[in-house]
């Protein structure tokens, strides 16, 4: 579904991303983790083809991401981004209705098909009750649930999703990771997430890729890439496994 080969990425003199090769398979649901400033939000944005990268190349099943208009990347990637408020106050139902942009032409109407994929989406992310709210009348939570919801209208099969819990309470966590995962079970969307919490990787996300100093350290199943010894050369913190948690210790010093 997305391969990556060779993909390095500075902004000026300062490398970010340093020879990276990964592919992400059809349908898999995969966290992305690594300590701040280690290359996660620029490697979806090259993704995204919102950032060119000085070297190397990304498919998107089997086509170099360049090669395609924005029009079609955008019916095969849909982003959502980290929390963040949008510029004009549309109602919750317009927001996701921009979901359907990549399938409309210039000054075309909105046709029914149209308001009925915004309805279903709306109604599997729990946001329906919402149509009529602007975002300065929603909670942080509300507000993800419908950017996420505007991802599901755009009905692509690749969500990438950069930090999507930042600066919620943990039961709105808890309620985007358990929207997500029930996406990518019943409707086989291929999910590539950012996730700070290594918990909730643990107990969502069966695949994991772990970034440490712009080099991919690590990528396989979740269990196993979250070991002690791997949090403590990625995080530099000493972490124990109790129970299928993870309890972290102490900084980890010379």
């Amino acid at each position: 579904m997305i391969h990556v080969d060779d993909l390095t990425f500075s902004y000026g003199s300062r490398s970010i991303l340093d020879h990276l090769s990964f592919h992400i398979e059809k349908g898999g649901f995969y966290a992305l983790m690594g300590p701040n400033g280690c290359g996660k939000t620029t490697l979806l944005r090259c993704i995204a083809h919102l950032l060119k990268p000085q070297q190397g190349t990304i498919r998107i099943e089997g086509k170099l991401v360049q090669d395609y208009d924005a029009r079609s990347l955008a019916q095969h990637i849909a982003m959502v981004r980290q929390q963040t408020v949008p510029d004009f106050e549309f109602s919750a139902f317009d927001i996701v209705m921009m979901g359907r942009n990549p399938y409309q032409r210039r000054l075309q109407a909105t046709t029914d098909a149209d308001f009925q994929i915004v309805e279903n989406a709306m109604q599997t992310t729990h946001t329906w009750h919402l149509r009529d709210h602007l975002p300065s009348q929603m909670s942080g939570g509300e507000l993800q649930r419908v950017m996420i919801a505007r991802a599901l209208a755009q009905q692509t099969p690749i969500m990438l999703l950069d930090e999507p819990t930042s600066n919620l309470d943990i039961a709105h966590q808890l309620e985007i990771m358990q929207l997500l995962q029930a996406i990518n079970r019943t409707e086989g969307k291929t999910i590539l997430i950012v996730v700070h919490d290594l918990n909730q990787a643990l107990r969502y996300c069966p695949q994991s890729l772990l970034l440490h100093q712009g080099h991919l350290f690590y990528q396989g199943h979740t269990p196993q890439a979250l070991t002690p010894q791997h949090i403590l050369e990625v995080f530099g913190v000493e972490a124990s496994s109790v129970e299928g948690f993870l309890h972290y210790q102490r900084p980890f010093s010379n």
